[in-house]
Parts: structure tokens; sequence; C-alpha cells
């Protein structure tokens, strides 16, 4: 039944005028909530809801999805360009803003859209195929894996520490103490919160990261008040050569984009891992496995395939469990699912028995809409990437601006600009010592994912949570990874 039926409802959503046109409305509205640092696909979803309930219930999915799958592929712009990342975004501020210094903006947007569109296909391939799997993959991914999942990342920290380990490690393990701030998952009591009670929700991933990344790199610019590119792009270059010099970095790298949009679809399935675990996740992966790490942080091009593959790749991975079992796998997941109800669609296994068209469209409307978000952005990115040749006098205000709108959107919360204010003295700190930064976010990532996860193992399992056969799997992956890069180190030495 499943089967029979993809070639139809392909040729059904490109001979509907209607779904042709709210795919190419939803596309550029979902690059450009992208492309405004902070606003987000959630934000999207909330807005468009009301305008999409008079459809039918093909129609009204076909936009929401349409606009949420391409919102990252904008994301990516304000990351190269200004070293602005929100959430998932982040992971592409460590190599593409240095890129764009470098005077590489136009290859790293190239090569940052054609990882996002191959990575937007696998998540979409991943929808249709492994439907079959859905149930005993989500069955089979609890609490231990997800602690284990999260301990894999973490073990990243030493490869993205680069030839400063020790510092590294340092701010990486502070990242990890900071994330403990906030009520204890198990007790539910408030723990390093000097009394705040602002700070009981904890301190907020985007508030963090905008003060790792945005903040030291925009004093950085607007002090010097040269432009961003410390060499002079022409327009010609960007159009003839940059452009496609990024998307060949990715067939030059296949094997790392397919595995990270692979490993970042599988983790969208899992829910409550969020979009920033895929990003970094994937990003540790791509410096682990590279040949010479050192590249990393200072502009790789891998270091914008990862992330970027991951980041689109795992919102087909995510609307898996939302569409056919009913649980969101993610914050936005679960504004969609939401919006399918008040559509009229149930979502849960009657999908497939009684809306397996819906469920094809929707495949299709993930690819479609990844490869036209990419196509569009690559239009009009000749004109995005001259902000990197503004004076950086006159430009870091308005950078400032979006760093804090950011952040007040992202956390619905004025306290995150006090949280933003103190983290900025650390990042601009860490930034002019030379120390890394990118461990810091892994550890503020992560270090929440892994303490919740643990607590819920050991009070379902105790320490027999560690021989579940997933959890052996990932436990061998965790001590893989250390003695993988601790033999790099040694052999160096």
């Amino acid at each position: 039944m499943i089967a029979s039926s993809p070639l139809d409802s392909l040729f059904a959503l490109l001979s509907s005028p209607q779904l042709v046109a709210l795919i190419c409305a939803g596309v550029p509205f979902g690059l450009a909530l992208g492309v405004i640092p902070g606003i987000g696909g959630r934000f999207g979803l909330i807005v468009a809801i009301p305008f999409v309930l008079h459809l039918d219930a093909v129609a009204g999915a076909v936009f929401l999805v349409a606009m949420h799958a391409v919102v990252h592929t904008g994301g990516s712009v304000p990351s190269i360009l200004l070293g602005i990342g929100s959430g998932p975004d982040a992971a592409t501020v460590v190599d593409g803003y240095p890129m764009a210094r470098r005077g590489e903006a136009g290859r790293a947007i190239g090569a940052s859209l054609a990882a996002s569109a191959l990575g937007g296909i696998v998540g979409a391939a991943l929808l249709a195929t492994s439907l079959p799997l859905v149930s005993w993959l989500m069955f089979s991914f609890g609490p231990p894996e997800i602690f284990l999942l999260a301990l894999v990342g973490i073990t990243f920290m030493t490869a993205v520490s680069g030839a400063n380990l020790l510092k590294g490690m340092i701010v990486g393990s502070l990242g990890l103490m900071l994330s403990f701030i906030g009520r204890d998952p198990e007790l539910g009591i408030p723990r390093f919160t000097f009394g705040q009670t602002f700070l009981w929700d904890g301190l907020g991933v985007i508030p963090a990261i905008a003060a790792m990344f945005a903040v030291p790199e925009t004093i950085a610019i607007g002090a010097s008040r040269a432009p961003i590119a410390a060499r002079a792009a022409t327009d010609a270059v960007i159009r003839s050569g940059e452009m496609l010099t990024g998307a060949m970095d990715v067939i030059r790298h296949r094997w790392l984009a397919l595995r990270t949009s692979v490993l970042g679809a599988l983790i969208g399935v899992v829910p409550g891992l969020g979009g920033e675990v895929a990003a970094w996740v994937c990003y540790g992966h791509a410096v682990q496995t590279a040949r010479d790490p050192a590249r990393f942080g200072q502009g790789a091009v891998e270091g914008v395939i990862a992330p970027d593959a991951a980041n689109n790749s795992k919102e087909g991975g995510a609307l898996l469990p939302t569409l056919f079992l009913g649980i969101p796998g993610s914050s936005g997941m679960s504004i969609l699912l939401g919006a399918l109800v008040a559509l009229g669609v149930q979502p849960g296994p009657q999908v497939v028995l009684g809306h397996v068209n819906l469920a094809w469209t929707l495949v299709w409307t993930l690819v479609i809409a990844n490869v036209l978000g990419a196509v569009m952005l690559a239009a009009v990115a000749r004109w995005l990437t001259t902000v990197t040749r503004v004076p950086g006098g006159r430009l870091a205000p308005f950078v400032l601006v979006f760093t804090l709108l950011g952040c007040l959107v992202g956390t619905a919360g004025a306290s995150s600009l006090f949280v933003l204010a103190v983290l900025s003295m650390l990042g601009v700190w860490l930034a002019r010592a030379g120390w890394p930064r990118a461990p810091f976010a892994i550890g503020i990532v992560l270090g929440n994912v892994a303490e919740r996860a643990l607590h819920q193992s050991l009070s379902l399992w105790g320490a027999r949570f560690l021989f579940r056969p997933g959890a052996i799997i990932l436990l061998v992956l965790v001590l893989g990874s250390v003695a993988y890069h601790a033999r790099g180190r040694l052999s160096k030495q």
C-alpha cells in the first residue's frame, strides 16, 4: 500500500497549482525566518498556523512542513556572515565565520547550501524507507541510550580542542558545570542558582552560545573598524567560482556529508535530544575523523558541511515519530503536531493506514523544499555576502541588536540578557587568550541532556542500564572514540 503510491503522490503534488504555490510561499518564508537571527522555525509555525487552518489538511501540512524544513538552511547565513548562530546553527559558526573573515564567504555558503540540500533529501529518504523500523527504533532508544549518545558527543570535546587539549578540557568542563545550574532533574530542588529564581530553568543555551561566539567576534570587528572579510572578494568571483567551489567541497567530502546526514536523521528520530545535539555531535565527528583536526576552528569547510547536513536531515527524522507515532521529536515538531491535529489529521499509526497519501506528499515536500531552498538562497547569496565588506564600525551595532533580539525571542525572558552579559565577558577573554570555545558549547548543550537521561536510567534500571543491547553498542562507541583520539595524540608525540 505504501510502496504503490509514492510516484502518484509526487505527480499529484506537482500537478496541483495550489500545493506548488504553497511550497513556493513557504520556502522563502522559512528562509527569512532562518536568516533573521533568533527567530527560528517555532516562531514561524506559531505565526503561520492561524493562516492555514482554513486550508484542507494536505495543503496546510505542506505549507508548514515546507516552511519548517528550510529554516536551518537560512540560519547558516548569519552563522557564516556575522558569526551569529542560535540553536543548532551555532555549530556552523565555528568554521563558517572564520571562512567569511578569510574572504571565503561564498565558498562557505555554497558548501552549506549543498550540504543542507543533501541532508534534507537524506532525512526525507529516511522518512520514506524506515517506516517499518520506526516503532522498533523509538522503543529501543530509551534514557540509557540517550545518556550514552550524549556521552559520545562529550568525548568529542577533546577532538575540537585542537592543539590546546588541556585548555579545551578546562573550557569544556566549565560548560558542563554551568549546564547543571537549575533545578535538579530528579528532585526538582534548585541548585547553583544563588537564590536567583530566573536560574531555576538553567542558563539557556542560546545566550550562552551567543556569548561565546557572537559577542566576542562582534566586539573585535567593531574595535578594528575593518570589514568582516580580511580579503575583499569581488561579486564576479562569488558568482562564478566560490559558490561552485563550496558545492564541490561537499562532493569531495561526500562520505562525511552522507555520514552526518544519516547520523543527524537518526538523532532527529529520538524525542528529547534536540537539534543542538545533532549539530554538535556531527561537528565533533567531522573533527575526529579528519586527517588534520588542527584546521578546525580556523575555517575548515568540513566544519560547515557536517553540522549543516545534520541540521536539515534531522527534520526528516523528527517528522517520523511526530507523524506516525504522535510523539514530537523536537519542540518545533510539538507545535507542528498541534497544527496537524487542528487541521484534522490525527498523527499515529492510522496515518499509514488512512492518510498514506499525506505521508508521501510530506516526504516529497521535504525533498522539494530543501532543494528549492538551496537554489533560492544561492540566487541571492552574492548580495548577502556583500555584508562581509561593510566596515565593522557600521556593522557591529546591528549585529549586537540582532544578538540581543535573538536571546529575547529564543528564551522569552529578559533575564537571558544578564546571562549573555556575564558569559560574554568570559567569551571575550577566551577569544583574546586564544582558548578554544567549541568545547564549552558541547559541554553546555550535552551536559543537561546526559544528566537528565542518567537520572532516568538509574531510577528505572539501576546500574544494569549499561547492559541493554543498545547501551552496550554506544558504550563501545564511547570507549572507541576515546581510544581513537588518545592513539592520535600519542602518535603525534
